[in-house]
């Protein structure tokens, strides 16, 4: 009985010295979640010269599923949201990089940019308007049909990053 009274005491202890241990989050959120309760993501319509129409939805729904996954926001669609974002896809071009023995380009850059409105409904002071870039190569000898898909699912996954850490991380 009291080998029992021991082991209890020294489990309740150590439940009790790991509730003093602070707790940080690896998402880099810095949201006040008294104050901050909803978020509206807006539509991104792609502005830029060159389209391929799946990148809106592509984008849009990384950004979302994000902001769902590492936030403890409410995705609403109601523009007096605490937290309000949206803005435009503004470039998807590509260009040749590396120029092989032939004088013709062995790997081709597909370059993405966003732009961003990130409008803070509790404190005006906070809003902001940025713009973003990634880009992922690939070879020339590929065709863009064939790797387009993936590209942009890759090169969405950096922007919303960067969107993330930019707006509601804070960074």
């Amino acid at each position: 009985m009291k080998r029992f009274i021991i082991i209890l005491t020294l489990a309740v202890a150590a439940l009790g010295w790991e509730a003093c241990i602070p707790r940080y989050t690896l998402n880099g959120a810095s949201i006040d979640y008294n104050v901050y309760k909803t978020i509206s993501i807006g539509e991104f319509p792609i502005r830029a010269a060159l389209v391929y129409p799946p990148l809106q939805s592509v984008f849009e729904n990384r950004i979302t599923d994000m902001i769902a996954q590492q936030t403890r926001l409410r995705v609403v669609d109601n523009r007096n949201a605490d937290l309000l974002m949206e803005g435009e896809i503004t470039n998807y071009q590509l260009s040749p990089q590396a120029v092989g023995e032939d004088a013709y380009a062995s790997q081709t850059r597909l370059t993405i940019s966003v732009r961003v409105r990130y409008t803070d409904n509790r404190n005006q002071a906070l809003s902001k308007d940025l713009s973003f870039s990634a880009y992922r190569d690939f070879s020339s000898s590929e065709l863009l049909v064939d790797v387009q898909d993936e590209l942009c699912n890759q090169i969405s996954k950096d922007l919303a990053d960067l969107i993330f850490n930019a707006t509601l991380g804070d960074w």
